[in-house]
């Protein structure tokens, strides 16, 4: 798995923090992030295993666990022990779920803070009927309408609308790197499969947690992480007006402050 380290520009020593992306699972997804989090902290981006063109099919039991096991491999690799944690949706889940198995492993490591953005505790009927549409799309129409599709579930009108030419750009660099079909669907299958248990809110139990979502979300209900914030029990809880699903794209600005001042409360 392909990651890089982009150190932060005034302090040798800070802390690092990892982020971790959606169902994209690519670590450039963050780009809008690294410049401000880099006067701040080390900032760790990762490519998740089977999100590019030629990729090894992933296996049909693939689960967020193995995601969290492929993660804390490179942690282990980069000897990161203390680290900050940002995840984006199904990166969200994963943090969730190493943060269980550095507990029930008992390994030497420190997770100071989780952000799960735009995220949940258990699947909403609504999110599943936005995945059963991308799901048939892919199958019955091919990736190009699975990619020209969803930018509809992540970004709001006005948007679009505004940034067309871009998002055309990028949808055909996501096109010319699609991976196979079945690591898309591999990976939806575990998204959907996961729910947030007791052993997880075991092991956030003394986690500084900072759950952020956007009214607007069209693919996952505002109230969800409200949902995973009380089954969890505890943190801070950001909800912004506007953004949509890739709120860190749209509202970048106000998204990185948020996150920011969290994090530089510990």
């Amino acid at each position: 798995m392909h990651y890089q380290i982009h150190r932060c520009m005034l302090n040798p020593h800070a802390d690092y923090v990892v982020f971790s992306s959606g169902l994209g699972g690519h670590g450039a997804f963050w780009q809008p992030q690294i410049n401000a989090f880099q006067q701040h902290f080390h900032v760790v981006l990762y490519d998740q295993e089977g999100c590019h063109a030629g990729a090894t099919h992933l296996p049909q039991e693939y689960s967020m666990q193995l995601m969290a096991e492929q993660l804390l491999n490179i942690l282990l690799d980069t000897e990161i022990s203390t680290f900050h944690f940002i995840g984006h949706a199904l990166g969200g889940h994963i943090g969730i779920e190493l943060a269980r198995l550095i507990t029930q492993q008992k390994l030497p490591l420190t997770m100071k803070s989780l952000t799960p953005i735009n995220a949940w505790n258990e699947l909403d009927p609504h999110t599943q009927k936005c995945f059963q549409a991308r799901i048939s799309l892919l199958k019955n129409s091919g990736a190009e309408a699975y990619v020209r599709a969803q930018a509809l579930f992540l970004y709001p009108p006005q948007w679009i609308s505004i940034h067309i030419e871009q998002l055309t750009q990028a949808e055909n660099a996501q096109l010319s790197q699609f991976p196979p079909h079945e690591n898309i669907l591999a990976r939806l299958n575990a998204l959907q499969q996961f729910k947030v248990g007791h052993a997880h809110v075991e092991a956030l139990a003394h986690i500084r947690m900072h759950y952020v979502a956007n009214q607007d979300d069209f693919l996952v209900p505002v109230q969800k992480s409200a949902d995973l914030k009380q089954q969890i029990g505890h943190g801070q809880l950001s909800i912004f007006a506007q953004g949509a699903h890739a709120s860190t794209h749209t509202q970048t600005a106000q998204i990185n402050q948020a996150l920011l001042d969290f994090l530089l409360q510990s």
